[in-house]
């Protein structure tokens, strides 16, 4: 997702610095960034000219140094608290007190991230959705301490990205994940018990209830570990059985189907089209 920001960013004017922890992964982003790029020339949705102007304003780095003299940072790694929590710390010591921090967070809570640093009141979620490139929404969490002026510059930053942004509580999973999660883990559950075929349950939520995916088509896309972790989060923060996840899920995690980017979740990416995944049931 950080590198579907940094592009969104990119081609709207802005000047953007793309930090990853390895030159590896620095080429990674960039290969991701054009070749979303040139999905988008093939619809007549960007221009080659765009893509240039865009790429002419991406400079990638290793080192959190080179992000002292940015006046807004988002951040994206991976969901994990203290990961975050850290990563936060040491930006608030390099950036100057007018630097505003946003995080990418789809289940944690703002507050609490915002606790690692000394800028609370310039402290705010920035929850965009994937394909970022593609995807109109963005939720701006304002957390406890997050200041009025903060709240507005978030907004007018995400309407100048060109997407839509919606005001959410500092709530985990704010307002899609509140509601998406327990549909996704629903359908596992579905799935488990033998309400339908896997096939059928994406079927008939695409086509009855005009999802552009089903449910297992976008777990896969999700990512399944991430799935497990944001419904791990959000339950431990309601203690509520809607965000369980449900044994299968688990069990798929643990043996490395991941989904869209291991090549194997509920269904078979090395099919072509997908083929659902036999698991038993």
């Amino acid at each position: 997702m950080g590198a579907g920001i940094a592009q969104v960013c990119a081609q709207a004017g802005y000047d953007t610095v793309v930090r990853e922890v390895s030159d590896a992964l620095c080429e990674k982003a960039l290969a991701s960034i054009e070749t979303s790029f040139d999905k988008a020339i093939a619809k007549d949705r960007a221009t080659a000219e765009d893509k240039a102007a865009a790429l002419s304003r991406l400079r990638f780095v290793t080192s959190m140094i080179d992000l002292r003299d940015r006046d807004l940072i988002i951040e994206a790694v991976v969901e994990d608290r203290d990961v975050k929590r850290a990563s936060f710390g040491k930006l608030d010591v390099l950036c100057p007190p007018h630097t505003i921090f946003a995080s990418n967070t789809s289940s944690l809570t703002i507050t609490e991230l915002a606790g690692a640093t000394k800028r609370a009141d310039r402290f705010v979620g920035l929850h965009f959705f994937n394909p970022v490139p593609v995807m109109k929404l963005v939720e701006v969490v304002r957390a406890l301490h997050t200041s009025e002026e903060t709240m507005e510059t978030a907004v007018g930053f995400v309407r100048a990205l060109g997407k839509e942004p919606i005001r959410a509580k500092d709530k985990s999973g704010f307002i899609v994940n509140l509601l998406l999660v327990p549909y996704m883990l629903d359908a596992v559950r579905a799935l488990e018990t033998g309400f339908g075929s896997m096939t059928d349950i994406d079927t008939g939520m695409r086509l009855g209830a005009g999802h552009p995916m089903g449910p297992f088509t976008l777990l896969d896309f999700v990512g399944l570990d991430t799935a497990y972790k944001i419904s791990e989060i959000m339950f431990n923060e309601y203690h509520d059985s809607r965000y369980a996840a449900p044994p299968l899920l688990k069990r798929m995690v643990m043996a490395g189907m991941l989904g869209k980017k291991s090549g194997m979740g509920f269904y078979n990416y090395a099919e072509n089209p997908p083929t659902p995944n036999d698991l038993g049931l």
